[in-house]
């Protein structure tokens, strides 16, 4: 028997073929959001190997900007010294004589500037501050402290008294003497008293590897005096920078020389220092260079020698002022057991005598205790030498 029309099962359409079930319509949409994310891991990951695969950029000097043919040219020295007369890029800025810029390793052309921010790489080799040495904590060297007023306090503070006599001041002073004398706790009184930038830089770490890169550092160094004036540049240890000049032909000692001479030409040059005074310091006054000191550089020298006995006293009162010290001690016998000791022998006395009483467990120094004291520092003065003594500098 047929079956009846009412039992018979409906013709499926062709929308009913193509319409998906509702599970396999979310789970496309999930393939298809996993596909998506696939795709951008994966471009994230291609740009990634393109910067491994890309060769890294040179940092160079631009020198001159060259105009030839409708185009611009620039010359540029890289860091081994050698000079390049190169392509630059439509798309380079900052660019200016002197700033620093990178280029492509391959064909030197120049990509762009560095901008200006980072144009005072000095501040890492320097030591930038507003010292609070004042004159009264400076003991024995009235003299000197005399001189350095004279020469440097007094034409930052009153320009118009050598204006009026029509003079110049002395540009830089150079201080000399056995170490521990006190050279460098002038230099920081008189940038506190005159309110000025205190910039303290090592003679020997203006000395580079690279051909012009001590030159360089010269130069910034006086462009960040000049923008931060009134300013006292004060170069330690000048001696290893400013030794007398020897044929050695060596690339080393050419390397120094190009320093020393960069040097010369920033205090004595076309560009005026302003109030921007240099103070050296050095124990071996004896090697510099005449160049150096010859009148319109560092021509006044100023001798710190080791204080006498009176000298000592001044010093030993000031680091004492604020030490409980129990009464009576023999202030003369300590003396003539320190002579001819330095400024910071007497203060490294103190700092050893206040230990010795608190390994006792005490809150007042006896005067056996700076009797150990100075024992102790004359002993550790022979095995360390300088460098026990540059720790209460």
């Amino acid at each position: 028997m047929a079956p009846t029309d009412s039992k018979r099962p409906r013709p499926v359409t062709k929308e009913q073929v193509q319409a998906p079930a509702p599970e396999l319509t979310t789970h496309l949409a999930a393939m298809e959001e996993e596909n998506n994310l696939l795709r951008q891991s994966i471009g994230q990951l291609r740009q990634e190997l393109d910067r491994y695969r890309a060769p890294a950029l040179l940092v160079a000097e631009l020198l001159e900007l060259v105009p030839r043919e409708g185009r611009t040219l620039a010359i540029i020295r890289v860091p081994n010294g050698n000079k390049f007369l190169v392509d630059v890029s439509s798309d380079a800025k900052n660019l200016k004589p002197g700033a620093s810029i990178i280029v492509e390793q391959k064909n030197l052309t120049v990509i762009d500037g560095i901008e200006e921010g980072t144009k005072h790489q000095i501040e890492q080799f320097v030591i930038i501050q507003k010292p609070d040495i004042s004159w009264s904590q400076i003991g024995g060297l009235a003299d000197q402290i005399r001189d350095i007023q004279e020469v440097v306090e007094l034409p930052l503070k009153k320009p118009e008294l050598f204006k009026k006599l029509g003079i110049t001041p002395p540009k830089g002073i150079l201080l000399y003497g056995p170490p521990g004398t006190g050279k460098t706790l002038l230099a920081k009184a008189v940038a506190h008293s005159t309110n000025s930038t205190f910039i303290e830089v090592v003679g020997s770490e203006l000395v580079q590897k690279f051909i012009g890169e001590g030159a360089k550092l010269v130069k910034e160094i006086f462009e960040l005096a000049r923008e931060r004036a009134p300013s006292i540049v004060f170069i330690d240890e000048i001696d290893s920078l400013a030794a007398k000049r020897i044929e050695l032909g060596t690339s080393g000692e050419r390397e120094v020389q190009r320093t020393f001479m960069q040097l010369l030409a920033e205090i004595d040059g076309f560009q005026n220092l302003g109030n921007v005074k240099i103070i050296g310091a050095t124990n071996r006054k004896d090697i510099l260079d005449p160049a150096i000191t010859r009148p319109g550089r560092l021509d006044r020298l100023i001798e710190v020698p080791a204080p006498d006995i009176d000298g000592l006293r001044e010093i030993f009162k000031i680091h004492t002022k604020d030490m409980p010290i129990k009464k009576g001690i023999g202030i003369d016998r300590l003396l003539s057991m320190m002579k001819g000791y330095s400024g910071a022998e007497v203060r490294a006395v103190c700092t050893e005598a206040g230990y010795f009483a608190i390994r006792e467990d005490r809150s007042v120094v006896l005067e056996n205790d700076f009797i150990l004291a100075v024992t102790k520092v004359k002993r550790d003065e022979e095995i360390e030498g300088d460098d026990y003594l540059r720790m209460f500098g």
